[in-house]
């Protein structure tokens, strides 16, 4: 166990032999085709049926596809590093793990506490929006209006929210798998009704709207200066990042949340067969498919309105949504149809963030920096009492506040995590090069600095406000790491109790069969 203090290190073989402890095992039973369908799942949601229009309209107009396609890439290399990662040390945990074996404890717990705030208040903000969507198919079905909220004493409760929050956290407690063949059924509907919209909407293109491909910035009020801007247009004295090339490049920052999912496919590792082979391809193969459905999608959705139609302040007020642009044009049924595709697509969306975020907190309890007792599992082979304690605090959350507009805030959260897990590729290379890995990332260190280089570049387009936040909540994680974290941490006291690490090396090309733990 090498280091001390904020900067020790918890071993791959550590990490690997703690997954055996009987009372903290999860159940293997995931295949590649399994995380795909993850990470589908919660990719295809809200950033396709409410991003890709309001993107549009209030910063990048029509080259809000190539919006997606900057988001993509910096997604694609940051995705190989994951895969490294993920083939290399499959225990669950995903960024914090990786954190926990290459720079260190404090680094680990920070990233740990990063990724809280990006499953979390992305769980929140996406069940939020279900709930209206839940609103809208009702009106649908019923003819009026049934409202999925009530006021009780003085304070309003969204029970659309609440409900979808208990049953999908019923579903993850009754095991991994199930969760799985839930969510296949689910991201097929959407994923034919996202094809719908692209195949429909093509006759209702327009080559004008296309024109200017990127609008010139605004100008004025209209130009959202001050906190509200991104900080690379702060830093170059711009007046704001509406249109023009900030706004082609905020819009790339923002459109990133979409792509936010294929992290938490690392996360189940520990739950599957084979990881070596099966966490990559679940991770890229995912990756693939939604980059391939955003870009058409957003190529479609700005040939069909203008792009000043989408904006949020514009007539009729309120957001814009993938079904706005077929109102636009009169054809309401397809717009009908996209709002339950929605809804489909954000039950899996909330759901693949529930488990994302129950595995971050099981390994972080595990290791004792929160309390061990959380990592227990039960007789279906999930964390129970981390399902509960994620399903309360996101419940409530969903169901007592307003969610707002909190994407950039999951964003520079994210991006953060990418970033580390990137330059851990480099860092543990050059460390441990003896490790078996099951996926190699290619042209090391080419891809892996340009992997960093993008998710900073990002980062830098994300508003100053956000940045703000972001770091309030890390300095609330410092003070945490040091008052509960540092002090219970079990690397800690097996240092301190001279307990050595007896898990077997793991040697690339080792001719014996893999151990079982690993496959």
């Amino acid at each position: 166990m090498p280091g001390t203090g904020l900067w020790r290190t918890k071993s791959v073989e550590q990490s690997i032999a703690d997954t055996d402890e009987p009372d903290t095992k999860l159940r293997r039973n995931l295949s590649a085709w399994d995380l795909a369908v993850f990470g589908v799942a919660v990719m295809i949601g809200a950033g396709i049926f409410t991003l890709t229009a309001r993107v549009a309209g209030d910063l990048s107009g029509p080259s809000v596809a190539l919006a997606f396609v900057f988001a993509g890439v910096a997604c694609a290399l940051a995705a190989l590093c994951y895969a490294e990662f993920a083939s290399t040390v499959p225990v669950a945990g995903s960024a914090y793990t990786y954190s926990y074996a290459t720079f260190g404890e404090f680094l680990a717990w920070i990233i740990g506490w990063d990724l809280i705030l990006e499953f979390s208040v992305a769980a929140a903000a996406v069940a939020k929006g279900w709930s209206v969507y839940l609103q809208t198919v009702l009106r649908y079905v019923f003819g009026e209006d049934i409202a999925t909220s009530a006021e009780i004493l003085g304070v309003t409760v969204d029970w659309g929210s609440l409900l979808l929050v208990v049953v999908l956290a019923t579903i993850l407690t009754m095991g991994t798998k199930l969760s799985s063949r839930f969510s296949l059924v689910i991201t097929a509907i959407k994923v034919v009704i996202v094809l719908l919209v692209i195949v429909l909407g093509i006759a209702y293109i327009n080559p004008d709207n296309y024109t200017p491909f990127v609008p010139p910035a605004a100008e004025g009020a209209e130009a959202g200066g001050g906190l509200e801007q991104s900080l690379l247009s702060a830093i170059f004295g711009s007046e704001g990042s509406v249109y023009g090339g900030f706004g082609l490049l905020a819009g790339a920052s923002i459109v990133f949340f979409a792509f936010i999912g294929f992290d938490i496919v690392a996360t189940t590792a520990e739950e599957t067969r084979n990881p070596q082979r099966n966490v990559p391809r679940g991770i890229l193969g995912s990756l693939a498919i939604v980059t391939v459905l955003y870009v058409a999608t957003a190529l479609v959705v700005a040939g069909m309105v203008p792009y000043q139609q989408l904006a949020t302040d514009a007539e009729p007020e309120g957001r814009k949504t993938l079904a706005t642009a077929f109102s636009f044009h009169g054809v309401d049924w397809a717009a009908n149809v996209i709002s339950i595709g929605a809804l489909a697509g954000l039950t899996t969306v909330v759901m693949v963030l529930l488990l994302g975020q129950q595995r971050v907190l099981f390994a972080m309890s595990r290791d004792g920096l929160l309390p061990r007792p959380l990592a227990k599992t039960g007789k279906h082979g999930t964390p129970v009492r981390v399902n509960v304690l994620v399903a309360v605090v996101v419940a409530v959350a969903a169901t007592f506040f307003d969610a707002g507009r909190l994407e950039e805030m999951v964003n520079v959260g994210t991006l953060f995590a990418f970033i580390l897990v990137s330059a851990g590729v480099l860092m543990l290379r050059r460390k441990r090069p003896d490790l078996r890995r099951g996926f190699r990332v290619p042209l090391v260190p080419l891809v892996p600095i340009l992997a960093i280089a993008a998710c900073a570049w990002l980062m830098i387009n994300l508003t100053v406000l956000t940045w703000l936040r972001f770091l309030a909540w890390m300095a609330l994680g410092v003070i945490l790491y040091f008052a509960y974290g540092r002090r219970h941490a079990l690397l800690g006291k097996r240092q301190r109790d001279g307990v050595t690490e007896t898990a077997p090396p793991v040697v690339e090309g080792d001719s014996k069969e893999t151990p079982d733990r690993l496959n």
